[in-house]
């Protein structure tokens, strides 16, 4: 597996620590787990639940215009 290098100060570093600790993981996956949460490209759980959920009375659609009857029909 690659591996990086990462630089913090102090003050970061005992912060990470004491995550990781909370969370009874290595430094080195709580900082990857981070990442991948930081890096996924997912819409959030539910996401698609929320369409059409908005119920609001300004949430009107517009009148309709008919311009059918603008429209000059050829007789064939």
């Amino acid at each position: 597996m690659p591996q990086i290098s990462l630089y913090v100060n102090q003050e970061i570093l005992e912060k990470i620590e004491k995550n990781a600790e909370e969370d009874n993981i290595s430094i080195s996956k709580w900082v990857r787990e981070i990442i991948k949460k930081y890096l996924k490209n997912e819409y959030p759980e539910g996401f698609f639940d929320l369409f059409g959920s908005a119920k609001d009375d300004t949430m009107v659609r517009p009148r309709q215009i008919d311009f059918s009857a603008d429209v000059k029909r050829e007789k064939i």
